[in-house]
């Protein structure tokens, strides 16, 4: 008998569809939740079809779970008929791997390949679709410009987009190699999708044209630990922060290891049902021989623990006692020594930068494969690499300059979902760089809350210390490096508003009740929070002036806008002889249309940045 194949229905099938709603679904069966991801995917599909250039950003926190996002959004793009993505990566054999390998367990149809996998195969084959995977070098791009050639639209999908990507040449009329090359993929007709967590610098360097008003935000899941959590404005921390006297030398860093040790076997004896494996990221320079150094200092003190007969044994067992005794009242001390002694011998130690072997490199050399795994690494361990059950950072990189504010907000290599062993986790770094990093945050965060209100260019903030982005990225045609203020959300304006503010006009409780009236939008929670954080610590007082009209600035100012490229607030406006020690200054302007916005200016070191392109 003669079987009759259906070759219609294989057909059919063969047009793969709803990958999307399976991968919603794959991350729902593993009870992960996807409100977040479908915020993101749905806002960045519908601002590429409307945006007007080609290119837009998805900002998320650092290590918030971007690359899921990234998976869908790749089906999403794909059912919706674009046929090539490229995903760019770091250069950095182990972000590329890590994350591909993610992308290929996701199921996501077709699997996913590495530029060298395509580069393979003969030029003659032109799959119906593809998602390849790339680092950002020359030689892989240029490769793979040329086997792209004559395949229709690319979308580009740049991960950790602010890095190697913009043109930090801009300012001399020239391009980057990566920025061309980049431009090059893209294409006339194609599209660029940059996901990063510090975006800025796209804002500031106009990498391919990215309109602000069409970013994206992807909003952290509920059970994200970021920087409220480690940088919270108060200062007071629900992990265990330590702070080094010595700036990291040797016998701090065994301190810290003993520490993690401790902790790891009072997770496995007292609290967890199964033994986990738990990492320590010990990130103290970006020089390889330095991570020689350290790598000696841990190995060789963990290689005392495995020799009883030795001296060191003795003074490391005894140091492990103490502290299990200090860290952990309650837990019996012998136990705990015990559980570290036993198993010493199963330590695993990871150097991890440009030079690490190449052989082992696909493995996967972020994910904890013994009780105590410790990860010594620099610059590559500094962005888009994540580092599942971080248990302790070690973090002494030192700041010969300022402070560069993307950068030192990727490294916050912590951040993430640590909620289950929080109170256990240990970050162990010198105390000015703590207070830098936490003030980078509170900077990062008012930037954002300008981004989220959609009208205009966002603001950036730096200081004496803290740096907005790398100077040469920074477009000096387009940019205001000192507009002094910063504005919010739009609303009505009433003389109310005035009545509120002449009631009190120095107090913190008057930028409550504004907040009331006005909404989160127009005067954020953050700043009146950080006002009253920095008041509190002896930062000056506060001053809310009555509002303004802009009607009679005529075109000096964008009226329906409400902005000046050199700012509102002048020394009249800053009434110096009814406010003479104010250094917090907040004051509403209007337009003859009655719409408003609240601006902030901050008398002292502060610096407000701003594309006015």
């Amino acid at each position: 008998m003669t079987t009759v194949i259906d070759l219609a229905k294989f057909k059919a099938k063969a047009k793969l569809n709803d990958r999307y709603a399976k991968q919603l679904k794959r991350l729902q069966t593993a009870d992960i939740p996807t409100t977040s991801i479908e915020v993101a995917v749905n806002g960045a599909v519908s601002n590429l079809a409307k945006a007007s250039t080609s290119a837009l950003v998805i900002y998320g926190e650092p290590q918030s779970g971007k690359t899921e996002m990234m998976i869908c959004l790749t089906a999403k793009l794909l059912d919706q008929g674009h046929k090539i993505i490229v995903h760019l990566m770091n250069d950095s054999v182990d972000l590329l791997t890590q994350n591909l390998r993610r992308f290929k367990t996701s199921g996501l149809a077709p699997a996913p390949r590495n530029s060298s996998e395509l580069l393979q195969t003969s030029n003659g084959q032109k799959p119906a679709e593809l998602v390849v995977f790339c680092k950002k070098n020359a030689r892989d791009l240029e490769k793979l410009i040329d086997r792209l050639k004559g395949v229709g639209k690319i979308v580009v999908i740049d991960d950790e987009a602010d890095y190697a990507t913009p043109n930090s040449k801009v300012n001399k009329g020239t391009k980057t190699t990566i920025n061309d090359l980049v431009g090059q993929l893209i294409g006339s007709d194609g599209f660029y999708i940059g996901v990063t967590a510090t975006p800025a610098r796209l804002d500031l360097n106009n990498t391919f044209k990215n309109d602000t008003e069409k970013w994206v935000s992807f909003p952290p899941h509920a059970k994200y630990t970021g920087q409220d959590v480690f940088f919270p404005l108060d200062k007071k921390v629900s992990y265990r922060l330590t702070y080094l006297q010595q700036g990291g030398n040797p016998q701090e860093a065994r301190d810290a290891l003993v520490r993690f040790l401790v902790t790891v076997a009072y997770l496995n004896k007292v609290v967890n049902d199964e033994e986990k494996n738990y990492t320590m990221l010990v990130h103290t320079s970006g020089k390889k021989l330095d991570h020689e150094a350290d790598r000696i200092t841990i190995e060789e003190a963990v290689h005392a623990l495995t020799e009883a007969d030795s001296t060191e044994f003795d003074t490391l067992v005894t140091s492990v006692y103490a502290t299990a005794q200090q860290l952990y009242l309650a837990a019996d001390p012998d136990a705990l020594t015990s559980y570290v002694v036993e198993n010493a011998s199963r330590t695993s130690l990871v150097v991890l930068n440009s030079e690490r072997d190449r052989i082992a490199a696909g493995d996967s050399a972020t994910e904890p494969s013994s009780p105590f795994t410790i990860i010594i690494g620099g610059n590559i361990v500094s962005r888009g690499v994540t580092f599942p059950n971080l248990l302790s950072m070690f973090f002494t990189r030192n700041v010969q300059h300022k402070l560069q504010q993307d950068t030192y907000i990727q490294r916050a290599r912590m951040f993430g979902a640590r909620g289950a062993y929080l109170e256990h986790f240990e970050l162990t770094i010198p105390t000015q760089l703590y207070a830098d990093w936490h003030r980078c945050f509170v900077f990062h965060r008012l930037a954002l809350a300008t981004v989220r209100s959609e009208l205009g260019s966002p603001v950036w903030i730096g200081d004496s210390r803290v740096s907005v982005a790398s100077d040469p990225s920074i477009d000096k045609a387009t940019v205001a490096l000192d507009k002094g203020e910063m504005s919010f959300g739009m609303f009505d304006y009433t003389v109310e508003l005035d009545q509120i503010v002449l009631g009190d006009p120095s107090s913190i409780v008057t930028l409550d009740a504004l907040r009331a009236k006005l909404g989160n939008d127009a005067l954020p929670q953050f700043l009146i929070d950080y006002i009253k954080a920095v008041m509190a610590g002896g930062g000056g007082t506060l001053a809310i002036h009555a509002a303004s009209t802009i009607a009679n600035y005529g075109s000096t100012a964008n009226q329906a806008a409400i902005s000046r490229d050199k700012g509102f607030m002048g020394k009249s406006q800053l009434e110096p002889k009814k406010f003479p020690t104010a250094v917090h200054h907040v004051k509403i302007f209007y337009n003859a249309n009655g719409r408003a916005k609240l601006f902030y200016k901050y008398k002292g070191s502060l610096q407000f940045i701003q594309n006015l392109a």
